[in-house]
């Protein structure tokens, strides 16, 4: 700081250098969140064989408590009446009541070693997941700590110093929202998708109880597989409106059309896609801004417009990217302030305007009742 003015650069310095502590900090809380994940599933299914053991333990002595027991009163039988058993009958009846006294014994000790062995296992589990609980709770707060130091603060002390940056503010801002998507996505896809599909590990040791009841282990099993899969559809459906992965693997168009595809489907509205020239756009955030507007205007065309069809034209040139949304729907009157936050489709177009304008571009709506609505964006492709 000089002459009473903010050291940009000076501040930027310590920012960066914050945020990489903290993200040194995060790596190893990561590791430590993963590793006591790790371990409490190693330890759910050695708990998981240590019941199955149990039980079959527990069922081992409830029988040779029933064979000890006849023993003993076969020994006493023939200890009473020397007329009717001879010495060898006595003989072998005795031996045949230690044999199992012993069994007994033997076999109770494994049944409480099993019980101590389950006792502090139990204990490792419950301290795993307090370990685990921690680690997450830890790492959600850096994760705040993250957001407020990495999110715009640098961007904004620039645009402190130069007003017209507010196109590059406004891109950030998207860009943020976008990291955003894709953080949650990535959480998504490596947390419960996995962790759904590791369920199918403890239904792998439940088929060791099959011999409690056969049939309907069997049958649970089967439903809970079906389960599995349907959810893990679903969460990776969630991943793809989250964040479009086609965008960096298909590209641009392509995922357009594929949406459009998909769309169609879902609605039942007929949409004619036509690019009239088609230039490389290679600024990712304008591309990633060109594909949520048409998401959003075909949201508002199923949900509010009663539309039967749907008329896309992009035009991309050096200068301007122009994009045209009409559909042959309901219409409304444009004078009612139809960019206001309400029920009849306000709050969609409210948002793409908000989007078109952070990228220092301009928006008109033209709309007739019962004769439909017509947006057109356009966006300076110049940097």
């Amino acid at each position: 700081m000089s002459n009473g003015t903010v050291d940009v650069e000076h501040m930027n310095m310590i920012l960066n250098k914050t945020i990489s502590a903290i993200e040194e900090s995060q790596e190893a809380i990561f590791d430590i969140a993963e590793n006591a994940r790790k371990e409490c599933n190693a330890l759910k299914r050695k708990l998981e064989e240590i019941k199955v053991k149990m039980h079959g333990i527990i069922a081992e002595v409830e029988k040779i408590e029933s064979q000890e027991k006849k023993s003993r009163n076969r020994l006493l039988d023939v200890s009473k009446d020397f007329v009717k058993y001879r010495e060898d009958d006595i003989r072998t009846a005795y031996e045949k009541a230690n044999q199992l006294q012993i069994k007994l014994i033997l076999i109770r000790q494994q049944e409480n070693d099993l019980f101590r062995l389950r006792n502090e296992v139990e204990m490792r589990y419950r301290n795993s997941e307090e370990i685990l609980r921690k680690a997450e709770a830890l790492i959600s707060k850096i994760g705040v700590a993250m957001e407020y130091l990495s999110g715009n603060l640098q961007d904004i002390s620039s645009t402190l110093e130069d007003i017209q940056q507010r196109q590059n503010f406004g891109k950030n801002i998207i860009r943020a929202q976008e990291e955003e998507r894709q953080r949650v996505a990535r959480d998504i896809h490596d947390g419960p998708a996995q962790a759904l599909a590791n369920v199918t590990i403890k239904a792998e040791i439940c088929e060791k109880l099959v011999d409690i009841d056969k049939e309907r282990a069997k049958t649970e099993l089967q439903e809970l597989r079906i389960v599995l899969r349907d959810s893990i559809k679903d969460i990776r459906k969630i991943i793809y409106n989250l964040r479009p992965m086609s965008l960096d693997d298909l590209g641009f168009i392509p995922t357009i059309q594929r949406y459009i595809e998909g769309f169609q489907k879902e609605s039942g509205i007929t949409v004619d896609f036509i690019i009239l020239s088609q230039l490389t756009v290679e600024d990712p955030i304008k591309n990633l801004s060109i594909f949520r507007i048409i998401q959003e205007a075909l949201n508002n065309v199923r949900k509010h417009s009663k539309a039967k069809q749907v008329k896309i034209r992009l035009e991309m040139s050096i200068k301007n990217i122009t994009l045209s949304v009409a559909d042959d729907g309901m219409g409304f009157n444009t004078e009612e302030g139809a960019f206001q936050i309400r029920s009849d489709g306000g709050f969609g177009l409210f948002n793409i305007r908000e989007r078109v304008e952070l990228l220092n571009g301009t928006l008109q709506i033209k709309s007739e009742l019962n004769k439909g609505t017509r947006i057109t964006a356009i966006i300076p492709n110049e940097e």
